[in-house]
């Protein structure tokens, strides 16, 4: 069993993001897999060494830690998405000799493509407008200076699949995506293309992560098909929301394990909130991630999601 958890350094982990790494690293261990830590550093707008410095400072101090990453070099590196561009490149070539890639001038502050999707935002469905371009008119968009994203052609499929928590997915893909980005125009590769490399390379069997990415799940399927990989099981767990029913975010700085640690609360505290939250726990007590390897079950965890209030964490009643 092989693992993962794949965070963005584009700001201080929060409790949502705690609340991911502990159940990705408990489905792990309670079956005796390694974990992987790969840094999503793909953009460079967003992304900064700092942040990936207290990503790591704070898995290690809720004790979730790992056999592969970013300072623990193993055979499937590198760990650091910024390091593993070439490969990505790679993907994209092997798919436009097989004919299905092609480029695309919408612009990308319309499409707001190649990011994460996430749960409550609508998702603007392509529809292929530039996927029929003549050579003529591509070259006029060339000399106008727009340089070109570019798409995967979706074929017309359903693709299904069984998530270790929701069940059977099933997803039309020219209907709930069209044709996506595997390329920005600015020459970044999308998170849809690098995380299905990423994970494929990385020989990862086990993916446990949020929610708000189960609708891209079935568009990464494809990509695992074309690309031949094994994909590996999916399970997606339920989002941390605040009582306003909006997703935690690193914009509520609140909630950032830097400012909870900041305010004296300890590692077990949040462990044992989170494991209590996730059904883990009969009771909102104290507790340490190794002693609850043996008490995971995804059976336990929750379907809906969950209502977090920042006095419960600090103790307050």
């Amino acid at each position: 069993m092989r693992g993962r958890f794949a965070p963005s350094p584009s700001g201080q982990m929060h409790l949502g993001n705690a609340w991911t790494a502990l159940l990705a690293w408990l489905a792990s261990r309670s079956q005796g897999g390694s974990m992987v830590l790969r840094l999503e550093d793909l953009d460079p707008g967003r992304s900064r060494s700092e942040y990936a410095a207290g990503i790591m400072e704070d898995l290690q101090w809720l004790g979730l830690d790992w056999d592969e990453g970013p300072d623990r070099e193993g055979p499937n590196g590198p760990y650091r998405q910024s390091e593993r561009r070439q490969l990505y490149q790679e993907a994209v070539e092997r798919l436009g000799q097989q004919g299905l890639v092609y480029e695309c001038y919408c612009s990308r502050a319309e499409l707001h493509v190649a990011e994460a999707p996430h749960a409550g935002e609508s998702e603007w469905v392509y529809p292929g407008t530039c996927r029929c371009f003549s050579r003529e008119q591509r070259q006029k968009k060339l000399r106008s200076g727009r340089r070109p994203a570019l798409r995967l052609a979706v074929p017309d499929q359903t693709l299904t699949f069984t998530d270790g928590l929701y069940g059977e997915v099933r997803q039309h893909l020219p209907s709930a995506c069209g044709d996506f980005v595997i390329r920005r125009s600015d020459g970044v590769h999308a998170y849809q293309l690098a995380v299905v490399v990423d994970d494929g390379l990385m020989r990862i069997n086990q993916v446990v992560r949020g929610q708000d990415l189960l609708t891209s799940t079935p568009r990464q399927l494809l990509l695992y098909r074309l690309l031949g990989m094994q994909p590996p099981a999916f399970t997606h767990v339920p989002l941390l929301i605040a009582p306003d029913g909006h997703r935690l975010s690193k914009r509520q700085q609140s909630l950032s394990l830097a400012a909870l640690k900041q305010t004296g609360v300890r590692a077990e505290r949040i462990i044992g909130y989170l494991a209590w939250k996730a059904g883990l726990l009969e009771q909102d007590q104290s507790a340490a991630a190794a002693d609850l390897v043996h008490r995971f079950s995804l059976d336990l965890i929750p379907r809906q999601a969950v209502v977090v209030h920042d006095t419960e964490i600090l103790g307050e009643r």
